[in-house]
């Protein structure tokens, strides 16, 4: 995944009512309900058929721990899918995002002005029409250079044009992030 589509996704995790749970084999039998198979998950995971069965099992209990982070993000995928929707839908539709991003801003701007690239740090709210954009287009699967480009875009509009009331004609680039947090 990417910088925006991960940060998306944590953002909406942020809205579980309950945590995942934290045992391999509780974890392993979430998925397996879950993918309708230990088949399923074995191919997910990268396991054998078996390996999983000990897990549902509790005949392992500590797995290795890259098996662990892959097992954990694939449970936290999964977790909830109701309460994730509606926490989108909610921010889409009527509280809209916060943003923290600490990036390099590139302007194209009228004759005279300087578009030289400037380190910023900025923590702003987006109004729930951006919000719903970066929802629906990541949901239709857009890259993350498409993520990029809307939210470079969303943070033109709010920030720097000041929603229509000056710098208008300006073209917002986001480049050179370093740190990119949704919250909802």
């Amino acid at each position: 995944m990417g910088l925006v589509s991960d940060g998306l996704d944590r953002a909406a995790q942020k809205a579980f009512t309950r945590p995942i749970p934290k045992s391999a084999g509780a974890q392993m039998r979430y998925l397996v309900k879950q993918l309708k198979g230990t088949r399923a998950v074995a191919e997910l995971l990268g396991v054998s058929q078996r390996t999983v069965e000990r897990y549902v099992r509790d005949q392992i209990r500590r797995p290795r721990a890259d098996l662990a982070q892959r097992l954990a993000d694939a449970v936290r995928a999964r977790w909830q899918p109701r309460i994730r929707e509606q926490a989108r839908r909610q921010a889409a539709t009527s509280t809209g995002l916060m943003i923290d991003t600490r990036a390099r801003f590139g302007f194209t701007a009228a004759p005279g002005s300087t578009d030289d690239a400037r380190l910023r740090h900025l923590t702003l709210a987006l109004p729930p029409e951006h919000a719903a954009r970066l929802f629906d287009a990541q949901a239709a699967g857009a890259t993350e250079q498409q993520l990029r480009a809307l939210t470079a875009e969303a943070l033109g509009e709010v920030y720097f044009r000041d929603n229509g009331r000056r710098a208008h004609g300006l073209e917002v680039e986001l480049t050179d992030v370093e740190q990119l947090d949704f919250d909802l």
